[in-house]
């Protein structure tokens, strides 16, 4: 008997939402593990868990000490650390990763724990380009497949490498950017997914097989097995897949896509998402099911977590793993201990604009939301900023006598509105809502209002600016919107971060 398509037999797609990119995941007896890409944010590596594919939990970061990651004050924005793939194998987790800045490189770590701590990295000079992936035959041989596509067998314990890299296969014919590529033995073959087309609306999956992990490899006749390039649906950017099997013998398929917002051509500001959809095999092949924003859940009882409180008091010696901050973090910039109950921040750089800048953010994660910070600017200048990168952001901060909205969009940036206030703590807010009509072909994907809280509690909004400057159809790159708090100049200390969405 069918059940009509409700909240308790249905599940939102994404799974993972906000600026959570590039999904891999692995399970071991009930339980999932996932990780995905963090480019220029430190920690790096974000790693989940869950019971039953749907409902994810953050349970820490890979690289999470500077000794694991390095990524230099040049580090450009989309720069960083690009596409894991994490596994299970021999009674370990291995994630194998890319650093494209300066001194990186592909980098192997471990863990019998993936709540860490993780190991420090083995190097893998041998291996070139981007997006590693890794899968051991039988007899114990680990294959190291990347991006263009190709493959070199290596010593995943000591990062040797045995013999040159060798092309595996191309693609599909005139598809840009073969790249994401993940090997699995189903049956009696080896299958090789791929992502193609570019990580933007042309993106999409495709598959090829064969008898051994190294080829030859015959396309799927059905390629891509899942692209929404050319359509109207809205999920967006779909590619860059990984495969799981459920307990059950059930397949699943975690990719990332976008949630394009607006007219034409259609914004995304959360970043690139982490989506699951079902996949059955049909002659050989993989068939990738619905992908919808809600679609049917899985055939087993769905395992929500409890709810999150939207504020953090940072209460804690240390900060929730979902915090993240801009290539590195310094003990002496960034601390919950030093007036306890509050987060400290010691100036470097003087705004978002300068790579350097001590900044603590959490991703965006849903289309309308707001964020209310408690600041103490009594020995310095900071604020709370809507981020998408260092040239795109909307900044509102203080310094203890005025308050004032900063916008910078590529090359302009200027103060578009200030106001007196009076010395002592103060409320700083962001609310992320819907344009304004009129709506035409150009509107854009929402619009970001900041502004102070009275202490009615009522909402004093300084300006509303709008949301297209931070996406990424304009910005560029491959990051999503992070909304935090900033020093610009001395010491700032915020009693309390809250976020929470408010539709949409």
């Amino acid at each position: 008997m069918s059940h009509p398509l409700d909240a308790k037999n249905t599940f939102a797609n994404p799974v993972i939402p906000g600026f959570h990119p590039d999904p891999s995941v692995c399970r071991v007896g009930d339980d999932y593990y996932l990780a995905c890409s963090s480019f220029e944010y430190f920690p790096g590596v974000p790693l989940f868990h869950s019971r039953d594919l749907v409902h994810w939990t953050q349970i820490g970061n890979v690289l999470d000490r500077p000794s694991q990651l390095v990524l230099p004050t040049a580090t450009p924005s989309s720069g960083g650390i690009y596409a894991p793939t994490l596994r299970h194998h021999d009674g370990r987790f291995w994630l194998i990763v890319t650093n494209v800045g300066e001194g990186g490189g592909n980098l192997l770590v471990t863990a019998t724990d993936p709540a860490g701590p993780w190991s420090e990295p083995v190097r893998l000079p041998g291996v070139p380009g981007i997006d590693p992936d890794l899968a051991w035959d039988e007899d114990g041989t680990c294959w190291c497949t990347f991006a263009g596509v190709g493959q070199v067998r290596i010593d995943p314990h000591t990062g040797e490498t045995f013999g040159p890299p060798r092309e595996l296969w191309s693609g599909t014919a005139n598809a840009k950017a073969p790249e994401a590529p993940h090997l699995y033995r189903v049956g009696d073959h080896w299958y090789l997914l791929i992502a193609e087309g570019g990580t933007e609306r042309g993106h999409g999956v495709s598959v090829a097989r064969s008898r051994t992990p190294s080829g030859p490899f015959e396309p799927c006749p059905a390629n891509p097995i899942l692209t929404h390039r050319g359509t109207d649906h809205p999920v967006q950017n779909t590619g860059h897949a990984d495969l799981v099997q459920a307990p059950d013998g059930s397949w699943w398929m975690v990719f990332l896509g976008v949630r394009p917002r607006g007219g034409t051509p259609g914004w995304h500001v959360l970043g690139r998402e982490t989506f699951l959809a079902p996949v059955t095999w049909v002659d050989g092949w993989p068939v990738v099911g619905e992908v919808g924003l809600r679609q049917p859940a899985p055939p087993w009882p769905l395992s929500p977590p409890p709810a999150e409180d939207p504020r953090d008091d940072f209460d804690l010696g240390t900060l929730r793993p979902h915090w993240v901050s801009l290539r590195d973090r310094p003990a002496q910039c960034v601390t919950t201990e030093e007036r306890p109950g509050w987060l400290t921040l010691r100036a470097r750089g003087g705004s978002p604009d300068d790579p350097d800048v001590t900044f603590v953010g959490r991703r965006q994660q849903h289309p309308l939301c707001r964020a209310r910070t408690l600041i103490d600017p009594a020995q310095g200048c900071g604020g709370l900023t809507v981020l998408l990168d260092d040239r795109h952001h909307y900044d509102i901060e203080t310094d203890g006598g005025e308050v004032r909205v900063v916008a910078r969009a590529g090359s302009l940036r200027t103060v578009v509105a200030r106001r007196p206030v009076p010395a002592g703590p103060l409320v700083l807010a962001a609310r992320i809502s819907d344009p304004a009509p009129p709506h035409d072909a150009r509107t854009g994907p929402d619009a970001v209002s900041l502004g102070v809280e009275e202490p009615d509690g009522t909402f004093a909004v300084l300006a509303t600016l709008e949301g297209r400057y931070l996406s990424t159809e304009v910005a560029g790159g491959f990051t999503g919107r992070v909304i935090g708090m900033y020093a610009a100049s001395g010491t700032v200390r915020f009693d309390w971060f809250d976020y929470q969405p408010t539709g949409g």
